[in-house]
């Protein structure tokens, strides 16, 4: 059992004060006729910081509003907070936070960047992947286009 005055590292199976068995962080970037959506899913973490880089350069590239879908993130660090304040500075429009979920709204609400963004808690009706099809469950990797 560890303390708050504990200086050994941390017990077998946890990483960072929490369970290593989590599920792992997946950025998926998915082009709209009217917004760019990114969906977030897992631990979004340093480990997922390259993905999240790159969702960041593809939004803005396609010039859409940008709308982050976290329903099904598990864990958020200050990696996942910079990535939402990088979004909102450099959006053109208002970034829209979709279902989030009580870890990452208490993130918004202590960190302030909550007020950088609009958050919705259903999902945005309406968006329509350019692709025509429905949008995808937040399983895949970031990639180019419709991923």
């Amino acid at each position: 059992m560890r303390d708050g005055n504990s200086t050994t590292p941390d017990e077998p199976g946890e990483k960072g004060g929490r369970a290593v068995n989590g599920e792992p962080g997946a950025v998926q970037v998915i082009v709209g006729t009217d917004a760019t959506r990114i969906v977030l899913s897992g631990e979004v973490d340093a480990d997922l910081g390259p993905e999240l880089q790159e969702a960041t350069e593809e939004a803005e590239q396609v010039g859409l509003p940008i709308e982050v879908d976290a329903h099904h993130v598990t864990f958020m660090d200050s990696s996942g907070v910079a990535f939402l304040a990088r979004l909102s500075i450099r959006s053109q429009h208002r970034v829209r936070l979709l279902r989030v979920p009580p870890t990452v709204r208490f993130l918004l609400e202590v960190t302030r960047i909550g007020e950088l963004l609009d958050v919705v808690d259903d999902d945005a009706p309406g968006f329509q992947p350019v692709s025509g099809e429905s949008a995808p469950a937040a399983t895949g990797d970031t990639g180019p286009g419709v991923a």
